[in-house]
């Protein structure tokens, strides 16, 4: 039987396809690093990538995939909802979440609502136009449900004339499919 389609699969895709060499790109939920390693190949040497997590699991776990790969970036054991003290308003092409728990860590440990809608909030400054943001949602299990309806909330919002969402669910998935979403900052300066 053939897997099925992930959710990163989904989100990587689009990533091979808008992020550029020389972009600058936010990995706020480093988690095992994967996404960060892709935004590096990417954006290459003249770009810049900054990644943020709360466990020093994920940022190790994360460093050694960079450096069997031969790659870098600024990673910062630090909560996502502070990604504005690094980069400047305007300037990022692209922010990637992971919402949820660090793949095979402990599920005791998860993003958090109030610190997931202020690191969108400071996405949405950050981002420059026609920047993107890529959401993987992960909810259920210990972190229940909280955290997927306030963003979920928090994207239903956005004021159109500034940003398009899109999101992509699997209706047909049993139990709580995790789902990517994808924000596009399209024009005029967001009030």
């Amino acid at each position: 039987m053939k897997r099925q389609l992930s959710v990163l699969e989904i989100a990587h895709k689009y990533l091979r396809e808008n992020v550029r060499p020389g972009d600058i790109c936010i990995d706020a939920t480093c988690g095992r690093g994967f996404d960060t390693k892709l935004l590096c190949e990417l954006t290459g040497q003249e770009g810049r990538v900054i990644g943020f997590d709360i466990q020093q699991e994920a940022i190790d776990s994360a460093n050694a995939l960079l450096k069997e790969h031969q790659l870098s970036a600024e990673l910062y054991l630090e909560s996502h909802a502070n990604m504005a003290k690094y980069a400047e308003d305007n300037t990022v092409s692209c922010i990637v979440f992971n919402f949820g728990w660090l793949p095979k860590g402990n599920h005791e440990i998860f993003t958090r609502a109030e610190s997931s809608i202020a690191a969108l909030d400071a996405g949405l400054r950050l981002l420059k136009q026609d920047g993107s943001m890529v959401l993987c949602v992960y909810y259920g299990r210990n972190n229940g449900f909280t955290e997927r309806d306030a963003i979920l909330k928090y994207l239903e919002e956005l004021d159109s004339r500034y940003y398009t969402v899109l999101q992509c669910t699997f209706p047909n998935r049993t139990g709580c499919p995790p789902f990517v979403v994808f924000v596009k900052k399209d024009g005029g300066e967001a009030v």
